[in-house]
């Protein structure tokens, strides 16, 4: 599964993450972002055979979306440092300029285009490096940002395009892609009140992300009729995949609500009820679309020749996705009873 390569590269990634979180100028930041992002590449270019031509496509998107991002991050760096020379360049232009990149970076609406697509022609386990830690760099830089009114703005954006893109998908990547889009939204809202709320947001998402994509990865799934036919003999494991569905969509018993239950009650106290009213909205429709597969699942009997299926599992990934199921679907319970007793 790794070669020397790829853990080489990961580790490049990392450091690229963790110059930029701490570096204390602009400059580093970006030089940082850089890094992150020639490391990043060639973990996209997997070598699978059934997948090679997307892969490539998919690294070529990435490259280009993001170099136009930083071009454009460097370029406003530049009129920052220059901004003491010429007195008529206005300040709120360049963070303008400069927030508008990070949030092409992360993949947050309006400059969402290249997310879904870019999703499609991936492996899930780069799948799970884009959408939880490819994210740490853009938002910590964008909590240095005070532009509460264009935050707001994609908050919402991105919140409503998270919610109906996923109607109408049949591929699962692109469906998590939507869904990862969504939570970003929130994500942006948890970094608006606090970086601590955003913390906790983001480590709860990385977890069920994490589970998910677990599971999906070990029996191969791509698309909704592969998980409708193939667990008929494992019935367990059917249950625990779409509660963690469940779970990753905030339903109020499973893990998944308490980050958004936090940011919520935060909402409501500073008094921004027109915003937690649509953030809100937004979660029901991504509900109910987790809701009708979880539906049509269970209810349709849908039988293929499970024979045709090779599945070289993974037992101890497997055993993980238990142990990492029962937390995502009984966490909350167990959070509750600490709570009360301490």
């Amino acid at each position: 599964m790794f070669n020397s390569s790829k853990i080489l590269f990961i580790m490049i990634m990392m450091m690229g993450t963790m110059i930029t979180v701490t570096s204390n100028s602009w400059l580093s930041a970006w030089m940082g972002l850089e890094i992150n992002l020639l490391a990043f590449i060639p973990l996209m270019s997997d070598n699978n055979i059934n997948n090679n031509s997307m892969s490539t496509e998919a690294s070529l998107k990435y490259f280009l979306t993001q170099a136009l991002a930083s071009s454009v991050l460097l370029f406003s760096i530049i009129l920052m440092m220059l901004k003491n020379i010429i007195i008529e360049l206005n300040y709120s232009y360049i963070s303008s300029m400069m927030f508008s990149s990070l949030l092409m970076k992360s993949g947050a609406a309006p400059f969402h285009f290249w997310f879904p697509n870019m999703m499609e022609g991936m492996t899930w386990m780069n799948s799970l490096i884009l959408m939880t830690w490819q994210k740490i760099a853009p938002l910590m830089l964008i909590s240095h940002i005070n532009l509460n009114f264009l935050l707001k703005i994609s908050v919402i954006l991105s919140v409503i395009i998270g919610a109906l893109g996923g109607l109408n998908q049949t591929s699962l990547r692109k469906l998590m892609a939507f869904s990862s889009i969504n939570h970003l939204g929130w994500m942006l809202m948890s970094l608006n009140i606090s970086e601590n709320y955003w913390m906790i947001y983001f480590l709860f998402y990385s977890f069920l992300s994490m589970t998910i994509i677990f599971m999906f990865n070990i029996f191969k799934i791509f698309h909704f009729n592969q998980m409708f036919s193939l667990f008929n003999n494992s019935k367990i494991m059917k249950f625990l995949l779409f509660m963690n569905f469940l779970s990753l969509g905030g339903l109020p018993p499973f893990l998944g609500f308490l980050p958004k239950w936090v940011v919520i009650q935060q909402l409501v106290m500073n008094d921004n009820l027109f915003l937690m009213f649509i953030m809100i909205l937004s979660t029901l429709i991504t509900l109910f679309f987790y809701l009708r597969i979880c539906y049509s699942a269970f209810m349709l009997n849908y039988y293929e020749n499970n024979w045709m299926i090779n599945l070289n599992l993974n037992f101890l990934f497997l055993y993980f996705c238990y142990f990492f199921s029962f937390i995502s679907i009984f966490g909350l319970f167990f959070i509750s009873i600490l709570y009360f007793i301490f």
